[in-house]
């Protein structure tokens, strides 16, 4: 076949070299410049490219295109393909066709990279051949070139589910739906939801289909009565409308079910060692732990993994500890909805660190949360009147600063014993940093630094 690839950057490239290795004709093109790493991957595979601008009569004349998820569906090349009726898939479409390992397939609008990562540690502790890919950073198309793995653990966002059809994953989870990248769904909530029930349309009795049963978006649209999936729905509670997989029988204990509803057998496996916080990480690790027995782990072997667990960074990370207070890191907060599931999952007093460019941010929902939790407000950023405005009123001390090793230090002078200093920003990073893993990195050396200096003084 000739394949075309639109989209020269991790998956696009993957694509290209799964392509090339299967006998395929391959050509690459991107509408603006090529990384130097993946120009260089494609020039020692032999794979011709093009950069800076797309060549319709090329493109035109491919039996199969596959896309990047990060080009939207109104993209004019899009457009040219679809009026000629060329069939467009995705890299993890493409890439399902040449394995035969297991995918266990993650996703969500929240959690879906602390998810995946957890699964593929558990998975891998316990000896088993895993592979890590999707939007996690890594090419599954690649990795299935060699196909050295028994099961893949794979982030997908909507955008890498929209051009999948007959990719069948064998474990299927999804998290939770809430309101997001509207603008490439017509801004259509339910648009949305069934771009993230791609991730169900072709399991079949053989898949189990591991979901969040408190999200009322995942309630609402997906048909449940309608498909023939093994069904592992779970919850922070007992729940008696559910048949329910997993759910927390005490703070730190999971109650799972395999076989929910009449030939039910529970089991328990405490998670109090794992180092996650929040309630969201409570969510994330159910529905890692039902993933894992499904696959086979037994609880001893959960336990111990859960234990080693590090998340990714700049995800409520614990970056250090000073005379009892904690210092979370937790800039990939970017949005409202991040910071308030730090903000709920923390019960300790909080020194709130925020503040950036602002997104066109409503922060009604946090001003509960700020007034029971947060005794004191460190606004980072360079405009802050709007952080002000929201929680001057509420927030018994309230400061702005423009520095992090500033705000650090302050917030640190701030904190008691038993509180958490937290990096919740809220907001984008682009009026004071690069983005949000230098805002992180500057935090955790602002930390680091304070540490250093606390040591000396206390010789």
């Amino acid at each position: 076949m000739n394949i075309v690839i639109l989209g020269a950057a991790e998956s696009g490239v993957g694509a290209a070299l799964l392509a090339q290795a299967k006998g395929h004709a391959v050509f690459v093109s991107d509408r603006g410049p090529i990384q130097a790493d993946y120009k260089q991957q494609l020039t020692q595979a032999g794979i011709a490219f093009e950069e800076d601008g797309h060549t319709l009569d090329k493109i035109l004349a491919a039996d199969e295109v596959v896309k990047s998820p990060g080009i939207p569906e109104k993209a004019p090349v899009i457009q040219a393909l679809r009026e000629k009726n060329i069939p467009i898939i995705s890299e993890i479409e493409f890439a399902g066709r040449y394995t035969r390992a297991k995918c266990i397939c993650i996703t969500g609008t929240n959690g879906k990279t602390t998810t995946t990562l957890l699964i593929h540690h558990l998975l891998k502790e316990a000896g088993l051949k895993v592979g890590l890919a999707g939007n996690v950073g890594f090419s599954l198309a690649e990795q299935v070139i060699a196909d050295e793995h028994d099961y893949y653990v794979v982030e997908l966002s909507s955008f890498q589910l929209d051009d999948t059809y007959n990719f069948q994953p064998w474990i299927a989870i999804l998290l939770n739906i809430t309101p997001d990248h509207l603008d490439r769904y017509g801004y259509s909530l339910e648009q949305y939801a069934n771009a993230k029930l791609r991730i169900v349309r072709n399991q079949d009795s053989d898949g189990t289909f591991i979901y969040n049963a408190d999200d009322e978006n995942i309630q609402r649209y997906f048909k449940s009565a309608l498909r023939p999936v093994h069904q592992m729905p779970f919850s922070l509670h007992h729940r008696p409308d559910f048949h329910l997989a997993g759910y927390y029988k005490e703070a730190d204990e999971i109650c799972i079910d395999l076989l929910p509803g009449y030939y039910s057998n529970t089991e328990t496996i405490s998670t109090a060692g794992s180092p996650l916080i929040g309630q969201h990480n409570r969510q994330n690790t159910l529905a890692a732990v039902l993933a894992a027995r499904v696959a086979g782990l037994s609880r001893e072997q959960i336990e111990a993994a859960l234990a080693t667990f590090q998340n990714a960074d700049h995800r409520l990370q614990l970056v250090g500890e000073i005379d009892g207070v904690k210092f979370i890191n937790d800039s990939k907060a970017t949005n409202v909805e991040a910071a308030w599931y730090a903000l709920d999952g923390i019960h300790q007093p909080i020194v709130w660190i925020a503040g950036g460019t602002d997104k066109g941010n409503d922060y009604s929902s946090l001003l509960n949360l700020a007034e029971h939790r947060v005794k004191a407000l460190i606004c980072l950023g360079v405009d802050n009147a709007k952080l002000r405005t929201a929680f001057d009123s509420l927030v018994p001390h309230v400061e702005e600063t423009q520095s992090m090793a500033e705000a650090v230090a302050h917030a640190a002078a701030l904190a008691e014993p038993g509180d958490v200093v937290l990096l919740s920003p809220c907001c984008a990073s682009f009026d004071l940093f690069k983005n949000y893993e230098d805002r992180g990195q500057q935090f955790a050396a602002a930390v680091q630094q304070l540490r250093e200096q606390h040591a000396s003084e206390s010789v």
